[in-house]
C-alpha cells in the first residue's frame, strides 16, 4: 500500500520526535532499564523500530500502568501506545492488530476445591486482581457468578489474595510462575481465561498513521522481526508472536 508519509509524520509528531508511552509493569515487555532509567525490551524497540520507519526520533514515555497511559490517551501526552488492546480502551484508541500473546490464569491455593478455570467463576468466590489491566477489564465483562476485589497494580493484588484469604489471584501467567514461588502451597491453574493482545495504539484522530501502523505490526510479525526481539529479550516460551490479522 502506498502511504503518504508526510502525513503520517505530522499526524504523529509536530516536531520530529514519536513520544512513545509504555507500560513498565509488564515485565515481559519491559525487561530492564538503563542507568538513567529508560526502559529495554520488546515494547522500547518496537517503537524505535516504529520511528526508524518515519524517520522520527523517539522518546520513551515511562507509565507505571496501562490505566494510566489510557487516561492520557486525549491529552497529548504521548503519540503512540503499546498497551494491551481491549474494547474499554479502544473507545479512545485505534489499535493494530496484537505484535504479541501472553496467557492470563489464576493462582489458586493448593488444597482450593478450584481444579480448572471454570471453577473460579462461581458464587461465593472472590477473585484478586490489578484494577484497569487488561484481563482485569475482561473479566469485568465476562464474569458472572464470582466476584472481582481490585487494587491498584499486580503486587497489590497479590497482597490481597493472601492477607485477605481470597480464593484466587488473576494474572500473566508468566509473571504468576514466579509469585506461586513466593506463596507457599499455592499453584497455577492449567488453561488461561484470556489472551492480552499487545498492540500499538495512536489517537483516533490520526486516520492515516492507523493504518500505516497496523501495516507495520503485521511487517514486523511476517518478517520475523517480533520473534527476534522475543529471542533478544529472553522472554521466549513467555510471550508469543501473535498470529496474523485476518485481511494479512
Amino acid at each position: 500500500m502506498n502511504y503518504n508519509i508526510a502525513k503520517i509524520r505530522s499526524e504523529l509528531s509536530s516536531n520530529g520526535v514519536l513520544r512513545a508511552a509504555i507500560n513498565m509493569s509488564n515485565i515481559l515487555l519491559v525487561t530492564d532499564k538503563m542507568s538513567d532509567g529508560t526502559p529495554i525490551g520488546v515494547s522500547p524497540d518496537m517503537a524505535q523500530e516504529l520511528a526508524r520507519n518515519l524517520n522520527l526520533k523517539l522518546e520513551l514515555i515511562p507509565y507505571s500502568s496501562p490505566g494510566e497511559i489510557a487516561d492520557d490517551a486525549d491529552k497529548n501526552k504521548w503519540d503512540i501506545c503499546n498497551i494491551g488492546a481491549e474494547p474499554q480502551r479502544a473507545e479512545k484508541i485505534n489499535f493494530s492488530s496484537a505484535y504479541a500473546e501472553i496467557q492470563a490464569t489464576y493462582l489458586v491455593k493448593s488444597n482450593s476445591t478450584i481444579s480448572n478455570i471454570e471453577d473460579v467463576d462461581m458464587d461465593g468466590k472472590t477473585i484478586s486482581v490489578a484494577d484497569r489491566s487488561a484481563y482485569c477489564l475482561w473479566l469485568e465483562r465476562n464474569i458472572k457468578n464470582a466476584k472481582l476485589l481490585t487494587v491498584d497494580g499486580v503486587e497489590n493484588a497479590v497482597d490481597n489474595f493472601i492477607n485477605k484469604n481470597l480464593d484466587a489471584l488473576a494474572g500473566l501467567r508468566p509473571q504468576l510462575m514466579e509469585t506461586v514461588k513466593t506463596i507457599n502451597d499455592s499453584k497455577l491453574l492449567e488453561g488461561y481465561f484470556m489472551s492480552v493482545q499487545q498492540a500499538i495504539g495512536t489517537s483516533k484522530e490520526n486516520t492515516e498513521a492507523s493504518k500505516y501502523i497496523a501495516d507495520f505490526v503485521e511487517n514486523m510479525k511476517v518478517s520475523g522481526f517480533v520473534k527476534k526481539l522475543i529471542l533478544k529479550h529472553k522472554v521466549d516460551g513467555k510471550l508469543s508472536v501473535a498470529k496474523l490479522a485476518e485481511q494479512y
